[in-house]
């Protein structure tokens, strides 16, 4: 169900929120999607655009009085004693914090199997990934426990896991939502995002939480809000693709799965004609393209590195056993991080050394400077990039992993977005193999109404209908 639908009907948001707990219990001993689930959580008088209507939150978010680990035994005991500014905005227009979900440890993975509390599972076929990291939240909405739920998105988290859990993933312009609170993974790539089940929720919660705040430097200015224009008329409007990453003869040996995702994708470019618009094929050298995970993966484990370092079990989570303060350091870092953590943190000691620098992390920011500016110069001719999201939908829990395909680069590509600080927008485009797959479309920087405005347009034409069997 929609907030917008909640509230039009008129329903008795206590029970809601009641349902909403009860029901959080019964999926987690299915999905395992939460950290925490809140007994009693506060339903307030305040009146706002949210008022009354549950929602979960990413276990990175910080919030008073309850427990925060960021699925990480590293944090395991951690309880905060302030919210992240995003929490309190939520607190304000009324909505009802009901669980903290799980997620890759510290938000560093793309499947959500790295939680400390265990594997999140896909509600459609609990044999498959949920996505990452924010796997839980997407769970959270797409197993209709809550109407909306946060999450953080650093090269796809958000919107990867909304494609493959069936939901709608929003990621807007860096800096429009605060992330004051937020335990970093990748300062100049992360990003707040959220959940729902439509286009118009999805504008309505970052109405309601985005704007300036003397807390974050990187915030940005007052703007309007994005749901008065979602209806606007998109006749006109210009989007392109990427040949290289849409078109099948772009693949040697491509899987049933892939064919068939592009073949959804060559429909929805159908749809976007019917609604006026016009669908133009562009090309990307491929060089340009797989070198989006490479530069990833140097420049966020770089920026991991630097931001995991405050955890040293002094300041925060259980304190490790030494002789002396470096001994307790070692023995708490070894114990309480994940092979995938210690493996990040290794990758990125190494290119920030002084030897290192300039081949490695120099380089991948040079190597994202061309990506952006490529982008910004197609961004100059159209109003929109549309994309699959994936080349399939929700691959096996054990075929979790991180080794390259020949089809890597349509996996890894939506990173693209948080290169440039890009708006950008996954919606469900259909089913392959029985399990949903997503489209996704990113357009310029502060350009997140049109953005939403086309997801919102072409939601009502692919007219798909989500919700578990």
């Amino acid at each position: 169900m929609t907030i917008e639908e909640i509230n039009k009907e008129k329903i008795d948001t206590k029970k809601l929120v009641t349902e909403a707990v009860k029901l959080s219990k019964e999926a987690n001993d299915k999905y395992n999607a939460f950290v925490t689930i809140i007994d009693k959580p506060k339903v307030g008088k305040k009146k706002g655009t949210l008022n009354g209507i549950p929602y979960s939150a990413k276990d990175l978010f910080s919030t008073k009085g309850i427990l925060t680990t960021g699925s990480s035994n590293a944090l395991k005991d951690y309880i905060p004693f302030y919210n992240a500014t995003v929490i309190e905005r939520l607190e304000k227009a009324g909505a009802v914090l009901v669980s903290k979900s799980a997620c890759d440890e510290f938000g560093l993975g793309g499947t959500g199997t790295t939680c400390h509390t265990g594997v999140v599972r896909n509600p459609y076929d609990i044999k498959r990934q949920a996505g990452g990291s924010s796997a839980g939240s997407a769970v959270a909405v797409a197993a209709g426990i809550v109407p909306f739920a946060l999450g953080t998105d650093t090269g796809d988290s958000v919107r990867k896991p909304a494609a493959f859990c069936g939901v709608v993933g929003f990621k807007p312009t860096y800096g429009v939502i605060s992330r004051y609170g937020v335990l970093p993974f990748a300062s100049s790539l992360d990003h707040v995002g959220v959940f729902t089940n439509s286009v118009r929720d999805a504008a309505m919660v970052v109405d309601a939480i985005k704007g300036p705040d003397g807390k974050d430097m990187t915030a940005l200015p007052k703007m309007d809000d994005f749901t008065p224009s979602i209806d606007g008329d998109v006749t006109g409007f210009r989007l392109f693709y990427i040949k290289e990453l849409c078109d099948i003869n772009s693949y040697e040996n491509p899987s049933k799965e892939l064919r068939e995702s592009i073949e959804k994708f060559n429909e929805v470019i159908n749809k976007c004609k019917e609604l006026g618009m016009y669908v133009i094929e562009e090309s990307i050298s491929k060089d340009l393209l797989n070198a989006i995970q490479p530069t990833y993966q140097v420049i966020s484990c770089a920026e991991a590195t630097s931001n995991l370092s405050m955890y040293t079990g002094i300041i925060y989570g259980p304190r490790g056993t030494g002789a002396n303060i470096n001994e307790m350091v070692k023995d708490y870092r070894t114990h309480a991080f994940s092979p995938l953590i210690k493996r990040r943190l290794v990758i990125g000691s190494y290119v920030l050394q002084k030897e290192n620098q300039e081949r490695y992390f120099l380089n991948a920011c040079r190597v994202r400077r061309m990506i952006v500016d490529k982008f910004n110069e197609l961004f100059n001719q159209y109003d929109g990039f549309l994309t699959m999201a994936s080349g399939a939908g929700a691959p096996l829990l054990d075929e979790a992993s991180e080794v390259l395909s020949e089809e890597a680069v349509l996996e890894n590509h939506l990173a693209i977005g948080n290169f440039g600080g890009y708006p950008s927008i996954t919606i469900p485009s259909g089913y392959v193999n029985n399990l949903p797959i997503g489209i996704n479309i990113t357009g310029k920087v502060l350009d997140d109404a049109k953005v939403l405005n086309i997801a919102n347009k072409l939601e009502e034409k692919i007219g798909f209908k989500g919700g578990l069997k």
